[in-house]
């Protein structure tokens, strides 16, 4: 049964809507999409990854006893894992009774000093979905996210990607500043009135307005 799913998949006679539907309808099909993760194959690995990341979002506690391999994956030597990874577990952490997230939060957020782009971007835009899960984490997360702008600039991270990043943390500030304690509020207001002066548009914007409110 294993090896006839994931051949479908691999020859496309099995569709990635059609295996989400299957999965859905018996969830005792998840270790064998998981196993599918560490295919050769480019259009498996990626299609049993985008199954688990949609059911991920519907059915948490269907994967949450999952969560362990999830961890795992955001060492793969696949960026696009690693990123599936972190979506998937940003939507479990809303069922994380054992604390999984907690233990492993440095490492979660350790991502915020890699070399790629859309790996920073993903963890500041998966922040949102974990602080309200999670709403004791939502000091550290603050801190976290305050040390974006020092972040390094790399070939496929740019002076102009640490301003989109600044974006969207800036976003997520906007949120829920409210929750945020004082003295970490005094940094956040200072984060934002640096970006006044940016040379991109919507960062100029996002902090004006924020800071009207």
């Amino acid at each position: 049964m294993e090896n006839e799913l994931l051949e479908k998949v691999a020859n496309k006679t099995l569709t990635k809507e059609e295996l989400h539907q299957k999965v859905k309808q018996d969830f005792d099909l998840l270790p064998i999409v998981l196993t599918g993760l560490h295919s050769p194959k480019a259009i498996v690995r990626y299609g049993c990854a985008k199954v688990l990341m949609d059911l991920s979002e519907e059915y948490p506690e269907k994967l949450y006893p999952y969560m362990d391999a999830f961890i795992e994956l955001l060492d793969s030597k696949y960026r696009i894992l690693t990123w599936n990874a972190m979506a998937i577990i940003a939507n479990l952490v809303k069922v994380d009774k054992d604390q999984k997230f907690d233990a492993i939060f440095d490492k979660y957020y350790g991502f915020l000093n890699n070399d790629y782009m859309v790996t920073v971007a993903n963890v500041v835009g998966n922040s949102r979905k974990i602080a309200l899960a999670k709403p004791h984490l939502l000091q550290r997360i603050t801190v976290a996210l305050l040390k974006v702008e020092n972040i390094s600039v790399t070939p496929h991270l740019t002076e102009e990607c640490k301003k989109v990043i600044a974006e969207k943390a800036i976003g997520f500030f906007d949120l829920f500043f409210d929750k945020i304690e004082e003295k970490e509020k005094k940094k956040v207001l200072s984060f934002v009135e640096r970006q006044l002066d940016s040379s991109r548009r919507t960062l100029r914007t996002k902090a004006a307005d924020f800071l009207k409110k």
